[in-house]
C-alpha cells in the first residue's frame, strides 16, 4: 500500500530551475512518482514537459500521485487566463490570442541569464522536441468555430497598439495540451490559443530582429552557445545577465496579459455562423521572475493539498490548467496579488 502523498516543492538551484530540469529534473519526478510525493515544478521546457507526460503519466495514475509542470509565470497566468476568459463569457469561447506586456522602472529591467540559457538550449534542440511529439501520435483537436489564423513573425497590434511577435516560451503548449485534456476527458469545447508578446516600438523591434538573428545563427554551434552562454549580456542587448535583476528593478517591474477571445453566447449552436460574442480579460501582477512566480507555485501547492477532491480523479502528469481546473486556484491567486478581470464583453 502507498504511503499517504505528500507535497514536495523542490528548492531552486543555482542553474535556472528550466535548465535544471532539462538534465536532472526526470530523476526528481521519478523518485517522486515511486515514494508517493506530489511534485510541482516552474519548467519552461516543453521537452521535458511533454516527455514526463509521455514516461510517467501511467505510473502517476497509478500511485495517485499528481505531477504538474510548468507552475511558475510559465505558464500558470496563460493556461489559468484562458480558463478564466472561458468562465467568463457565459457562452463557448472558441479562441483566444494572449498579448504579453511587461513594464520597468527607471532603472530597466535584467533578467538572470539561467533563462537565457534555457532558451538557448531549447533552441538547439527543437529536433529532438518534434520527433517527441511525432511519438505521442496525437490527433489534431477539433476547430470549433472560425479558424485562428496565426500572425506574422512580426507585425503590428491594433489591440495593445503596439508591434508584437510570437511569444517563444512554453505557453501555447501548454495551454494546447489543457485544452485536448479537457475536451478528452470531460467534453469540453477546445479554445484555440495563440501566445504573443508586445515589444513595443520599431526600434526596440530593430534592436530585437538583429538579436534573434545571431541568436538563431549562434544556437546552431556548439562553439556558438559556448558563446551565448559566456556573454549573455553583450548578446542579449543587457537584457540578460550573470548577475540577474536589482532589488529595486524587481520591486518596479509588473506583467499583465491580455487576451481577446470570441465565441457563441449560451445556447447558440457553435457551428452556425460566425462567432458573435467578443470579450476582453487580464491578468496582472507583480514582476514575473521571482515575485509571481514563487506565488504561483505556492498557491498551487496549497490547492493541491486543501482542495484534493477538486483535482482530477485519478493521479497522473497534468498541466495547470488540466489539474486545477475545477479548483479555486483563480481566487487563492487573486487574493495573493495576481489580479484576474474582465475588460469588456460586447456581442460581435
Amino acid at each position: 500500500m502507498m504511503p499517504p502523498p505528500w507535497l514536495i516543492c523542490v528548492r531552486r538551484p543555482l542553474l535556472s530551475w528550466t535548465v535544471w530540469d532539462q538534465f536532472y529534473g526526470e530523476a526528481v519526478v521519478k523518485a517522486c512518482i515511486e515514494n508517493g510525493a506530489h511534485f510541482l515544478d516552474i519548467s519552461g521546457e516543453p521537452k521535458f514537459l511533454e516527455s514526463m507526460y509521455l514516461k510517467y503519466d501511467r505510473q502517476a495514475a497509478d500511485n495517485g500521485v499528481y505531477i504538474v509542470g510548468s507552475c511558475g509565470f510559465d505558464s500558470i497566468p496563460a493556461d489559468l487566463g484562458v480558463l478564466f476568459t472561458r468562465n467568463s463569457i457565459q457562452g463557448t469561447l472558441t479562441a483566444v490570442e494572449s498579448f504579453l506586456s511587461f513594464k520597468s522602472g527607471p532603472e530597466g529591467t535584467c533578467i538572470h541569464d539561467g533563462t537565457w540559457q534555457s532558451a538557448i538550449h531549447g533552441v538547439a534542440d527543437q529536433g529532438n522536441l518534434k520527433n517527441l511529439r511525432k511519438k505521442m501520435s496525437l490527433k489534431p483537436l477539433p476547430i470549433v468555430g472560425k479558424k485562428l489564423n496565426r500572425r506574422s513573425a512580426v507585425f503590428y497590434s491594433k489591440e495593445v497598439q503596439q508591434y508584437a511577435i510570437p511569444f517563444l516560451g512554453s505557453d501555447a503548449s501548454v495551454v494546447k495540451r489543457t485544452q485536448r485534456y479537457l475536451y478528452e476527458n470531460l467534453q469540453e469545447t477546445p479554445v484555440q490559443y495563440a501566445a504573443y508578446a508586445a515589444v513595443g516600438g520599431i526600434t526596440s523591434v530593430i534592436q530585437l530582429m538583429f538579436a534573434g538573428v545571431l541568436f538563431l545563427l549562434f544556437t546552431k554551434f556548439s562553439f556558438g552557445r559556448k558563446l551565448l552562454i559566456k556573454y549573455p549580456k553583450f548578446f542579449s542587448f543587457g537584457y540578460f545577465s550573470k548577475e540577474g535583476p536589482t532589488q529595486k528593478q524587481i520591486d518596479e517591474s509588473s506583467f499583465s496579459i491580455t487576451f481577446f477571445g470570441e465565441g457563441y453566447r449560451q445556447g447558440l449552436k457553435t457551428q452556425q455562423g460566425k462567432p458573435n460574442v467578443k470579450i476582453c480579460t487580464q491578468i496582472s501582477g507583480p514582476e514575473a521572475g521571482y515575485v509571481a512566480t514563487p506565488i504561483a507555485m505556492v498557491q498551487a501547492g496549497i490547492t493541491i493539498l486543501k482542495e484534493p477532491e477538486s483535482l482530477p480523479e485519478n493521479g497522473g502528469v497534468y498541466t495547470p490548467g488540466a489539474a486545477f481546473s475545477k479548483t479555486k486556484l483563480i481566487d487563492r491567486l487573486s487574493k495573493s496579488g495576481i489580479r484576474f478581470i474582465v475588460l469588456s464583453k460586447i456581442d460581435a
